[in-house]
């Protein structure tokens, strides 16, 4: 299917955000956009409606448009939300997944623990990405599929940054095994509660946590401030 150039321009723009080369707080110049993407004003301006919908930019009148900023507060909040709806998608991914889907989840763990041999947090990332999507096809529930990759992906930056945080990678790995291991052997409850803990951020991997967003956040400040001198 061939896109448009509001959508080629709205998913490269959420490619750049989501990867960190468009840090929260930078503000996104309509004309600079347009002589980068060689498009007039009107996909711009329909790309940054589409964005801010997503919640990845927010629209200040008479100021600009900015890469939004998440406080840690809210982040806690999403991180809650997502557990609940990959819980769910566990517990159904337990009951309905084929033999099929659950090669595919065996090879994604597989690719987990070759990642976590090579000491790669980047490389992890992305096969971890792949073995939760595989369990949210697995759900076989559409509706519920797509809510929880829309929440996802706007957590992906920090949901890449929780994996920085020093023997998360390691940990991380270990609650895969199990999930892996409730869903092939169709324990609903114990895929259930695997995944919610997996994705919820208590104890001390909250504090951890904080510290890394607020490490970050400095970082994205620093170079916003870098940019406009």
């Amino acid at each position: 299917m061939k896109r448009s150039n509001t959508q080629k321009l709205k998913d490269a723009l959420e490619d750049d955000i989501i990867n960190g080369r468009l840090m929260p707080g930078a503000r996104l110049d309509p004309e600079e956009l347009a002589l980068k993407f060689g498009v007039s004003r009107t996909p711009i301006r329909e790309a940054i409606q589409q964005l801010a919908v997503s919640g990845l930019v927010t629209v200040e009148p008479k100021k600009g448009t900015f890469v939004a900023k998440v406080g840690i507060e809210q982040l806690i909040e999403m991180f809650e939300v997502m557990a609940e709806l990959e819980s769910m998608c566990g517990r159904l991914a337990a009951r309905r997944i084929s033999a099929v889907e659950l090669e595919n989840l065996a090879t994604a763990l597989a690719r987990c623990e070759e990642a976590i041999k090579q000491g790669d947090s980047d490389e992890y990332y992305y096969e971890n990405e792949d073995f939760h999507n595989c369990i949210y096809r697995a759900s076989h529930n559409a509706f519920l599929a797509e809510e929880t990759r829309q929440l996802k992906q706007r957590l992906k930056p920090y949901r890449r940054l929780q994996l920085q945080v020093r023997q998360r990678m390691v940990n991380s790995m270990q609650e895969h095994r199990e999930i892996f291991s409730a869903i092939e052997s169709g324990d609903a409850a114990v895929a259930e509660d695997r995944l919610r803990q997996h994705v919820l951020i208590q104890g001390e991997r909250f504090s951890d946590f904080a510290s890394s967003v607020k490490k970050f956040s400095l970082q994205a400040e620093k170079a916003v401030e870098e940019a406009k001198g």
